[in-house]
């Protein structure tokens, strides 16, 4: 009898994997698809960061790594945080993973019990959710519509905080928005935290560099929050390093000892060759950084203004990441002659057959009302994408 474990059955497979695995079929169908599906740069790693790699396998760095990371990148970290952040961390309250998901998901094993109460606000990265059931926690969603600019106030943190609660998972920049919080706004979110003993926040920054209002803020930086908050980062998104699977936690140490004891017992430490290319990313010149960050930017302006031009969509601007996030639920209802769009999955699927441009629909992270577009492709595809778009929906009467 084929049985999966009651813990697989809780989890829903990744949407944004599922729409990319559609388009890569109709691809090898020969049919002409743009994926706008996946939050992947889509630059090339440096080249002195490739150089670095090259080299450590010349230099033989194919053991074994330590568990949390060697010393050399942990350090390497440290002068990140402290340089970019202002915030003080040794090595020993760093551990690095095989991609910020493996941190996020260390994260949540190691601090969620059975009926936890972990908060998430909507829209949400997809994996969030089912992390946090996969612990055997509990997803309370706090809604941030796209009127509030998909951001919360601390009256709907306190509001969701119950005696159960254990964990805030705050991303900013946000996937799938592109929403920035403010260092303001999370003094404001922190003061809620801070009356509740024993809530922790993980603070999702994987998308720190790709942004487009100024310095970076980051709850740890809050008054009374570095004892509160795990930070997680990695080099995947600003260094055009996806492949790599170099993530990181910083986080109070007894954290990070429950981490190092997690991780030890099921994937030990990350790619040797990797760790010592990430540690050339953090400490040679963050020029390229800057590159692509400005090429991100053009490319928000792009998409934002050829999406404000299709008429049924509310666009609003993103502050950071590469997503578009805009409503869609004007088609709700709507039809070709042939088929009717009820929902934001319908909308995605059209988009996908008949408009042969891959989204994600927003019923994925948490609010059904979007869908999700990632700008992380050249202007001519973000054209040639936009102009098949608003072709596509124009057929909706």
């Amino acid at each position: 009898m084929e049985k999966l474990s009651d813990r697989l059955n809780r989890l829903a497979p990744s949407a944004t994997l599922a729409m990319s695995q559609k388009s890569s079929e109709m691809k090898d169908q020969g049919i002409d698809v743009i994926n706008l599906s996946v939050g992947e740069p889509d630059f090339n790693t440096p080249d002195h960061i490739k150089e670095a790699a090259k080299k450590a396998v010349d230099d033989n760095w194919s053991r074994y790594s330590p568990v949390p990371g060697y010393p050399a990148l942990r350090k390497a970290i440290s002068a990140k945080l402290k340089n970019e952040n202002g915030l003080d961390y040794n090595i020993n309250e760093i551990l690095v993973s095989n991609g910020a998901k493996q941190s996020v998901c260390n994260t949540i094993m190691a601090l969620v019990n059975d009926g936890d109460e972990v908060i998430i606000p909507a829209p949400y990265w997809v994996s969030y959710p089912q992390m946090a059931k996969l612990a055997g926690g509990i997803p309370v969603y706090i809604e941030a519509s796209f009127e509030q600019n998909f951001k919360i106030t601390p009256e709907q943190l306190e509001a969701a905080i119950t005696p159960k609660t254990r964990m805030l998972i705050l991303c900013s920049p946000s996937n799938p928005t592109g929403s920035v919080y403010s260092q303001e706004e999370l003094n404001a979110l922190a003061e809620v935290i801070k009356r509740h003993e024993d809530i922790y926040v993980l603070a999702d920054e994987i998308y720190e560099h790709i942004n487009y209002v100024g310095k970076h803020a980051s709850i740890a930086k809050c008054e009374g929050m570095k004892e509160r908050a795990i930070i997680v980062n990695g080099v995947s998104k600003a260094y055009a390093m996806t492949g790599w699977r170099i993530g990181y936690i910083a986080a109070p140490e007894w954290i990070v000892k429950g981490c190092n004891k997690l991780q030890g017992q099921y994937t030990s430490g990350a790619c040797s060759v990797s760790q010592k290319a990430a540690e050339t990313a953090y400490i040679a010149s963050q020029l390229c950084v800057e590159e692509m960050r400005q090429a991100f930017e053009r490319r928000r302006d792009l998409i934002v203004k050829l999406a404000k031009e299709i008429p049924g969509l509310q666009v609003n601007v993103p502050q950071g990441a590469f997503y578009l996030f805009p409503k869609c639920s004007s088609f709700f209802g709507k039809t070709d002659g042939t088929r009717t769009i009820s929902n934001s999955t319908d909308l995605a699927m059209y988009l996908l057959e008949e408009g042969h441009v891959a989204t994600v629909a927003g019923d994925a992270f948490g609010d059904p009302n979007c869908f999700r577009m990632s700008y992380a492709t050249s202007d001519d595809n973000i054209r040639e994408a936009m102009r098949r778009i608003k072709e596509t929906l124009a057929k909706l009467k």
